[in-house]
């Protein structure tokens, strides 16, 4: 049974992707060139800028020196600006009242920084409907290593069955799998763009089904998985 929901929170609470590669997306655009989209949704989507450098990728393209500072400062004013009017993307809040309805735990395991996921959880109103926020600091390795959910688990003191995680990216189901865990996947406009495999199922948005259904539907395919599971195993002893 479901005691636990753990949020990504770039992508799934937020849309804080698409403010950003729009902002690259304008900037390649100056230069005649098209934004690596594939390589940001595998390389940086749900895990961190540093695997990839729009800018750096940018000038070593044309062949020649700019201003990649500038360059980036200007993505990251875009940013900002945009988030800084950004509602939760739809079905989150009422995902989070269903749950504190039905008494399930709340949680967020990020690949961002404590001060990035609080600022906008805040600014949302959100930040005191999550008992534990997991971030970059604290652990060693982030998505898609496992360690982030890991760490979660832990400090809520629950076991993998116990828990349902919702991500947004490739590398957060990866994670999330790679934990032992149960995921669905709800793609933003970013990372729909993208493939994502591996999910227990993909969900358009949280809107698209509401909590309590989305609970049974997820007990429902674990009977089916633990029936299928014993009729093997009987199957095998004859």
């Amino acid at each position: 049974m479901i005691k636990a929901l753990i949020f990504d929170f770039d992508g799934l609470i937020m849309d804080t992707e698409s403010p950003e590669v729009d902002g690259w997306k304008a900037i390649y655009a100056e230069y005649g060139q098209d934004f690596p989209l594939q390589v940001w949704l595998q390389e940086v989507v749900g895990s961190t800028i540093t695997n990839f450098d729009p800018a750096a990728h940018l000038a070593a393209r044309l062949g020649r020196e700019l201003d990649l500072p500038t360059l980036r400062a200007r993505v990251r004013r875009h940013r900002l600006q945009k988030l800084s009017i950004s509602p939760a993307l739809p079905g989150v809040m009422d995902y989070t009242i269903t749950a504190r309805r039905l008494g399930l735990r709340l949680a967020v395991a990020s690949s961002s920084e404590h001060a990035w996921v609080e600022k906008y959880l805040r600014q949302l109103g959100l930040l005191d409907v999550f008992e534990l926020l997991i971030c970059r600091e604290d652990v060693r390795h982030i998505k898609p290593d496992p360690e982030l959910f890991l760490a979660a688990l832990e400090a809520l003191k629950l076991q993998a069955e116990d828990v349902l995680i919702l991500e947004d990216s490739q590398n957060g189901v990866l994670a999330a799998r790679r934990a032992g865990l149960r995921v669905v996947a709800v793609p933003n406009p970013i990372t729909a763009l993208g493939t994502i495999e591996e999910a227990s199922l993909v969900l358009s948005s949280l809107a698209e089904l509401p909590l309590e259904d989305l609970l049974k539907l997820i007990e429902s395919n674990n009977r089916q998985e633990r029936l299928r599971k014993e009729n093997t195993h009987q199957s095998s002893k004859r």
